[in-house]
């Protein structure tokens, strides 16, 4: 039998990128709107209900009317948007959070999926605020660099269209530091309070890099940079989607400059630790249109329907590994 899926909100990036991944799994029926129907409202309510998981690629307001819509209590829903991530409600999707998360998202009928920024952040921080080493209170802060695809239609068509040289060069942005990611950074990272988080988007399409700096002195017990490395790797050995690589990996690096693409058409995450005794840098390095959106969506549909948790990601993920690039 197929699990019929539908995806609302199916023209946006994350929502195209779901269904190249949908379209290649044999046991899923994707249910479509004709395009001259997309806006009947009547339509898009009997597909909400009619599915067996609903994708919500939608807008804040947009997620929330939708859910609103869905009345059939089987129907699950896996939400991109950031309106329901700290919800209590609704689990968080980040299978690798703890030990628990797992089983958390297989017995929810509404899983958010993480920020992509948060996520590199969380998978970061987490491990070592559970193990005692950096203090609840610690005045966290981090920087992310990411490609324009992660802004939307509106940005990539910016890019794409009009190219200006202010556009050639990194721009920060969210400089009124309230972006929409700092509060699911705070809550699933075990910390007090929000990080000082400043993203900046470049002049290329897809890829993620989440830096967080660390003073050891501020920790609240003795931890060389070592032992961050170790913590981290220790979390995620039996992890399929998360790599920790080795202390300082200069081997991983071109020429001393760090690669922000080789995770891209995957779901995978690598951490790396860089630093010494009196500084640590963990940078997580991802795509943010997979692990940092639709592959995520798709590991946790995975894990919501009973199946592989890899179905339809290791094989692309692996392919890529084995072939170094």
């Amino acid at each position: 039998m197929k699990h019929r899926i539908f995806v609302d909100g199916q023209e946006g990036t994350t929502g195209l990128r779901i269904h190249d991944y949908l379209n290649k799994l044999p046991h899923i029926e994707v249910l479509r709107i004709e395009p001259d129907k997309r806006k009947d409202e009547e339509t898009r309510r009997a597909m909400l209900n009619e599915a067996d998981l609903v994708f919500l690629c939608l807008p804040d307001a947009a997620s929330r009317e939708a859910v609103s819509m869905v009345t059939n209590t089987k129907t699950g829903i896996i939400d991109a948007s950031t309106a329901f991530r700290t919800h209590p409600d609704w689990a968080y999707g980040l299978p690798e959070l703890h030990s628990r998360q797992r089983g958390s998202i297989r017995r929810s009928h509404r899983v958010s999926v993480p920020g992509c920024h948060a996520t590199g952040f969380i998978l970061a921080m987490r491990p070592l605020v559970a193990a005692g080493i950096v203090p609840r209170d610690y005045p966290a802060s981090c920087y992310a660099l990411t490609g324009y695809s992660g802004g939307g239609k509106k940005l990539i068509a910016d890019y794409r269209n009009a190219p200006r040289e202010q556009l050639l060069a990194p721009r920060p942005y969210a400089l009124g530091l309230d972006h929409k990611h700092r509060p699911e950074m705070q809550r699933y990272s075990g910390l007090d309070a929000a990080p000082l988080f400043t993203p900046i988007v470049g002049n290329y399409y897809q890829g993620d890099a989440v830096a967080v700096p660390l003073f050891p002195r501020l920790f609240a017990k003795p931890a060389a940079v070592r032992d961050i490395q170790e913590t981290l790797a220790a979390c995620y050995r039996d992890e399929r989607f998360i790599h920790v690589l080795p202390y300082d990996s200069a081997a991983d690096l071109d020429d001393g400059y760090f690669d922000l693409l080789p995770c891209n058409h995957t779901n995978q995450l690598d951490l790396f630790v860089f630093g010494h005794q009196d500084e640590v840098l963990i940078i997580a390095r991802f795509d943010n249109l997979g692990k940092g959106a639709s592959g995520a969506a798709i590991q946790n549909m995975n894990l919501m329907l009973g199946l592989d948790e890899g179905t339809g990601l290791t094989a692309a993920n692996d392919s890529l590994r084995s072939t170094g690039n």
